[in-house]
């Protein structure tokens, strides 16, 4: 065997033997390379209230209004106003896991509701205004199941809770005038807002904020 043919062979050997691992400065995340995000899902009423909720929290990176739970396939916001699909309105949130959790996000959902109103949030009725947190894994499941579980304990107010913990089925977005409703519409939504009297009710059995 020539030198040349032996020195090609040598170098395919370095290559094969360095080839299965990385060194720790590769295997490093590459600057600007985007974070993993994650999904929740909830029902709170009227979606409009909800995505502002969502909106303020560190670590959110997006809210989307939509439909979730019913029978019917890509349901128009009038379909779903019937209450005839079995649809809830619901806020799909997408965030940043490094920079909030999962069990944050259900704290600020109970304390932008009211648990104990049965297919109904505060001035609106009708189920497609239920309560509910619609699970994605079977490690949301046990933390939404498990912080049910301490407000129906704890919980500082009377009434039953009524908010249902499912499955998350498939998500349809709502159509465009909905998505950032209280951002587009700022007096018509303030006027709805303090119409239905849902931060008077959310004082009643929270507290006021901050408290």
């Amino acid at each position: 065997m020539n030198a040349k043919r032996l020195l090609t062979l040598l170098w395919i050997a370095i290559l094969v033997l360095a080839a299965p691992g990385l060194s720790a400065a590769q295997a490093q995340p590459k600057p600007g390379a985007k974070a993993a995000s994650a999904k929740a899902t909830f029902a709170g009423g009227c979606f409009w209230r909800m995505e502002e909720a969502f909106d303020k929290v560190p670590g959110v990176l997006s809210t989307l209004s939509g439909y979730m739970g019913g029978q019917v396939k890509n349901p128009t916001y009038e379909q779903v106003s019937t209450a005839q699909t079995g649809h809830a309105e619901v806020v799909q949130v997408e965030f940043d896991p490094a920079k909030t959790s999962y069990e944050k996000l259900v704290e600020i959902f109970w304390r932008n509701i009211d648990p104990t109103q049965r297919d109904a949030q505060f001035c609106d009725h009708g189920p497609q205004y239920r309560s509910g947190i619609f699970y994605h894994d079977e490690e949301q499941k046990r933390i939404a199941e498990a912080s049910r579980a301490a407000l129906r304990k704890n919980k500082p107010f009377r009434g039953e809770i009524v908010t249902e913990v499912t499955k998350a089925p498939e998500f349809y977005p709502a159509e465009g005038y909905h998505q950032d409703y209280y951002l587009k519409n700022p007096v018509r939504y303030k006027f709805y807002k303090t119409g239905c009297g849902r931060e008077a009710r959310l004082q009643q059995l929270w507290g006021k904020p901050g408290s």
